[in-house]
């Protein structure tokens, strides 16, 4: 099963679906029809995962408002061509996506909507699963990491909000590719968080550090997504307060 299933883009998320799975993984760039379809025709999948997209420089989807013309490639016609080139060859699409498509007044929310919107008309034609990652949290260090940007921070918001925490997103993930899954799912833990009860819990494990909550403007607003459709499906997501323990252990020793 490992080898019949190819994830395209090596940023983080793919990256750290390859290391958990074991799944092939490319880092071709995709500027066109051919290029997506040499690169599948050379795995053979039976199943693609894109991770490919962009969320502006620095790690901050603001930047995206500088580059629309990147952003929308890589967000927009990238999964649509892949969206094609998958429907010819009946291959199953995964496609990554974010709860921020709830958030038109950003671009980068708006390239990813036009994407859900173009492939949804698909997920039941062509099997394709859309899965709305949102505030990825991880066990161990990254620039991209929730964690390790808020501990760059010495003054935060503290507004409840949706994450992915990321041993479980990837968990229920290999769930719904192996139950075959298919239309939009909101792959984040239940119930809400406040970066403040995350970093109390990372404060925990290293006495040093403080920060203190501040009344910021937001440049996008932040939210809550239901778990109801996932845990429909079958699989129990736990609810992120549950995790905030294990995920700042293991990061402190890794």
């Amino acid at each position: 099963m490992k080898n019949e299933i190819l994830i395209l883009g090596k940023g983080f998320i793919g990256e750290r679906l390859q290391e958990a799975l074991g799944y092939n993984i490319s880092d071709r760039k995709i500027y066109s029809f051919t290029d997506a379809e040499s690169e599948i025709n050379k795995y053979n999948p039976k199943i693609v995962i894109n991770c490919i997209g962009y969320n502006g420089e620095k790690n901050s989807v603001d930047g995206c408002e500088f580059d629309k013309d990147k952003t929308l490639f890589a967000n927009t016609c990238v999964p649509i061509i892949l969206g094609e080139v998958c429907l010819r060859k009946k291959i199953k699409l995964v496609h990554i996506s974010t709860g921020y498509v709830h958030c038109r007044d950003l671009f980068y929310s708006r390239s990813k909507l036009y994407a859900e919107r173009m492939l949804k008309s698909l997920c039941a034609e062509m099997n394709v699963l859309i899965l709305r990652l949102q505030l990825p949290l991880d066990n161990r260090p990254h620039p991209k990491n929730l964690l390790t940007k808020l501990i760059k921070y010495k003054k935060v918001i503290d507004i409840p909000v949706s994450v992915s925490y990321l041993p479980d997103f990837i968990k229920a993930l290999k769930y719904l590719i192996d139950t075959n899954a298919y239309g939009i799912y909101n792959l984040v833990n239940k119930g809400e968080l406040k970066y403040s009860e995350l970093l109390d819990t990372y404060k925990k494990y290293v006495p040093d550090f403080d920060y203190e909550i501040k009344d910021l403007k937001l440049n996008k607003p932040n939210i809550v997504l239901s778990t109801k459709k996932l845990e429909r499906s079958g699989f129990k997501i736990r609810h992120i307060k549950e995790t905030l323990e294990e995920c700042v252990q293991n990061y402190e020793n890794f």
